[in-house]
C-alpha cells in the first residue's frame, strides 16, 4: 500500500494503541518525512516505541495480539534486531523500533504532535532527532530525506542538538563518513537558499 492517507490512517491507529496502553513512542522515518521534509510516498510507518532493556517481551506480545507478524518468527526477530515488522488489518507495513538507548529516550521526550488533518494529530520526532536517525540508517533514500529536511527547515535547525546527538552515535558506528557528508550537504543547501 502506498496512499499517504492509508499510511497516515494506519499511523493513527498504532498512535491511539499505543497512547491507550501510555506507552511513550514516536513516529519517525516517512510519516515523519511529511511533517519536516518534502512530502514523499511512504509505504509504511516507522515507530519509536520505548521499551527499555528487558522488558521488551510484554510489549511484543501485546503488540503481536492485535497485529499480524510480517515473520513467522517475528518475536525471537524482534528480541535479536530490536525491531519488530508488523502488519494491520488494512495491509500498511508497522515498522515498530524497540527503544532504550538515551538518544531514543531524548528523541521520545523532544517529540510533538503534527495536525496533518483538523482533527487529527500525529506524534512525531523533531526535525533535528529525524535528520540523526537517516543520517544514522546512511541509506541513500536516507541522505535524500535528509536534504529535504534542511531545505524545508533551512534555518530553523539546532544544529548544537544535532551534532551532540549524532557524534557519539557515529562513534559508536566508526563511521567516519557521515559527519562530513551532513556538513558538505548543508553547506550546498545553504549556499544555494542563501543566494
Amino acid at each position: 500500500m502506498n496512499d499517504l492517507p492509508g499510511v497516515l490512517a494506519a499511523a493513527l491507529e498504532i498512535q491511539a494503541f499505543c497512547e491507550a496502553r501510555r506507552w511513550r513512542f514516536c513516529c519517525i522515518g516517512g510519516v515523519a518525512v511529511q511533517r519536516w521534509g518534502h512530502p514523499r510516498f511512504t509505504q509504511d510507518v516507522d515507530l519509536t516505541l520505548l521499551t527499555g532493556f528487558g522488558s521488551e517481551p510484554a510489549f511484543l506480545d501485546t503488540l503481536l495480539a492485535s497485529y499480524s507478524g510480517r515473520r513467522p518468527d517475528s518475536r525471537e526477530f524482534a528480541l535479536r534486531h530490536r525491531v519488530l515488522l508488523l502488519r494491520n488489518g488494512a495491509g500498511v507495513d508497522l515498522d515498530v523500533a524497540l527503544g532504550a538507548l538515551p538518544f531514543e529516550e531524548r528523541s521520545v521526550a523532544r517529540s510533538s504532535l503534527w495536525a496533518w488533518r483538523p482533527g487529527q494529530s500525529l506524534r512525531t520526532c523533531s526535525a533535528e532527532d529525524l535528520i540523526i536517525h537517516k543520517v544514522f540508517a546512511g541509506r541513500d533514500r536516507d541522505w535524500s530525506d535528509v536534504e529535504s529536511i534542511l531545505i524545508r527547515q533551512h534555518g530553523r535547525l539546532q544544529w548544537a542538538l544535532i551534532l551532540e546527538e549524532l557524534c557519539p552515535l557515529l562513534e559508536l558506528k566508526e563511521d567516519a563518513e557521515s559527519l562530513p557528508r551532513l556538513d558538505r550537504m548543508s553547506l550546498k543547501v545553504r549556499r544555494r537558499l542563501d543566494a
